[in-house]
């Protein structure tokens, strides 16, 4: 059995082998710079000058600079417990101050700090080039058959009236009987407060609206609200769906935002600059009439913060996500290794681990003891507090440049998708909810190409022992509790708990962390 003694001494015989290596190197390159020198002293003619160049070595531009540089539970009860609870957990919490986004001047221009138009994806990502809609040969535009989201999709002449949350479709010929749709434009279709749009087919009989504006890109109809506010569902409802419906088209797309919230975009703004290069406009409040040749109202979803890379025809997967994301906000390519094995430079580094924090809820109730034995076991530790860390593109840089990040469940853990490929997620999974842990983060972890590590605590953990006692159900009987309905599974497990973490028995939990880092 390893031991935290024998963690300790394979971290520590790591950083000799590194700093004899990195020795031997600077022995060997002495020796044959010398061997270089000695030989140019006699190849020279007699009378040239002895004098040499000091050798120093050049860094490519190029070069990064760490730090600068199963399936989810599909409930949507359990989704509103999670996220009621989770809130604290966002990566931070609204900016109120901020009040709209800013459009460059001129309908249809590239917003401000966005890459020149015509600049095109370079396809880490896994791009799919786009190709123009034609209209079909039925009348039928929308899609409700999906139990997470509705979706239309125009193709041909299709015009927007913001003011009046409408869309309007002119089939051609104008066979349909004037079909009309309301659509929630999120991708939890089942949240009664999402904000719906009305999708009209007209008929023979019906006149279209003027256009006031004619454009000659796609345009993307959505609505925020829901759970935003809470990274998780920032995320799993917004960010990745938006993914899923917008990528394809590099860039070339019209956002139209209804139920807008200028915070989340001003948040989230590197994620929007690298989806459109166009005005992202308030649907709501938008007095015009703009005509498109393919409007798409809704977002697509697959499940809850994953992908389903053989439902679209696209066959996206979660690490093109990832790499989607770590592309938006400028951190090393996908080939750059985690930065204890990159920076072989440094013999004295050690694996870095960030530390997530929460607030109110699944707390470390014995904090300083595991930051004493994360240090004990060889880690570097960085603190993190999501809900004060608030600057995002600070934030990112700082997981960008760890090695691992661990935290107990819940949203904050949702900040991995900034880790580098083969980077570690340490999960602690609080008492009562492993049935609905592996959905919710290790398989999206895994799925973007990061190792997990599941550590599942013990009744003698968790602060609901001290309340409850041993022969209550809450303890004894998990699975009783999770049948009485979701509501009770958030009351006891997700809002009631925090966690006194065994560091003896989470000990191997953490050596095979450090055996996937090393």
């Amino acid at each position: 059995m390893w031991s935290a003694k024998a963690a300790k001494s394979m971290v520590k015989r790591r950083i000799c082998r590194r700093r004899f290596g990195a020795l031997f190197a600077a022995a060997l390159v002495a020796a044959v710079v010398a061997l270089v020198v000695f030989s140019d002293l006699f190849a020279q003619d007699p009378n040239a000058s002895s004098q040499f160049n000091t050798l120093r070595p050049v860094r490519d531009a190029s070069e990064p600079r760490g730090a600068e540089t199963g399936q989810s539970p599909n409930k949507e009860d359990l989704a509103t417990v999670t996220s009621d609870q989770e809130l604290d957990a966002g990566n931070s919490e609204p900016n109120q101050d901020f009040h709209g986004t800013k459009p460059a001047a001129g309908e249809g221009g590239t917003a401000t700090a966005v890459p020149a138009q015509g600049e095109r994806s370079t396809g880490e990502s896994g791009l799919v080039p786009y190709t123009r809609c034609t209209p079909g040969t039925g009348t039928t535009v929308c899609d409700l058959s999906n139990q997470r989201y509705d979706i239309c999709e125009l193709c041909g002449d299709a015009r927007t009236i913001g003011h009046s949350s409408t869309v309007m479709y002119v089939p051609q010929p104008r066979a349909s009987n004037g079909e009309e749709w309301s659509v929630p434009a999120q991708s939890r279709k089942s949240l009664p407060w999402i904000k719906k749009v009305t999708v009209k087919s007209l008929n023979a009989s019906q006149l279209e609206p003027s256009c006031t504006s004619r454009h000659s890109i796609p345009a993307i109809v959505f609505a925020l609200g829901g759970f935003t506010g809470n990274i998780w569902h920032d995320v799993s409802d917004v960010l990745l769906p938006l993914f899923l419906t917008v990528h394809q088209f590099d860039r070339d797309v019209q956002l139209l935002v209804t139920n807008n919230q200028p915070w989340f975009i001003k948040k989230y703004s590197a994620i929007f600059h690298r989806l459109t290069k166009h005005e992202i406009i308030d649907f709501d409040a938008d007095k015009q009439v703009r005509c498109y040749p393919h409007v798409i109202v809704g977002l697509r979803s697959h499940r809850d913060f994953g992908i389903d890379p053989n439902a679209g025809t696209h066959n996206y997967t979660m690490l093109d996500f990832r790499l989607f994301v770590r592309e938006s906000y400028g951190l090393p390519a996908s080939e750059v290794d985690i930065p204890y094995r990159a920076d072989k430079d440094d013999p004295e580094r050690k694996p870095r681990i960030i530390l997530i924090e929460r607030g109110k809820t699944r707390r470390f109730m014995n904090a300083p003891e595991v930051l004493q034995g994360l240090d004990w076991f060889g880690f570097e530790v960085v603190k993190a507090d999501p809900r004060i860390d608030s600057n995002l593109d600070e934030f990112v840089r700082l997981v960008d440049s760890c090695d691992a990040i661990m935290g107990v469940h819940g949203a904050g853990l949702t900040n991995m998708v900034f880790l580098r490929s083969g980077a570690v997620l340490v999960h602690i999974v609080p008492y009562g909810i492993e049935f609905m842990a592996d959905g919710f983060y290790g398989a999206p972890a895994r799925d973007m190409g990061l190792r997990h590590v599941q550590y599942s605590i013990s009744p003698d953990e968790s602060t609901l022992l001290e309340k409850y006692g041993w022969n209550h159900t809450v303890i004894k009987d998990p699975e009783a509790i999770r049948n009485s309905g979701w509501e009770k599974v958030g009351e006891f497990y997700m809002s009631a708990q925090d966690v006194v973490l065994n560091m003896t028995r989470f000990g191997s939990s953490l050596l095979k962390a450090i055996e996937f880092i090393m």
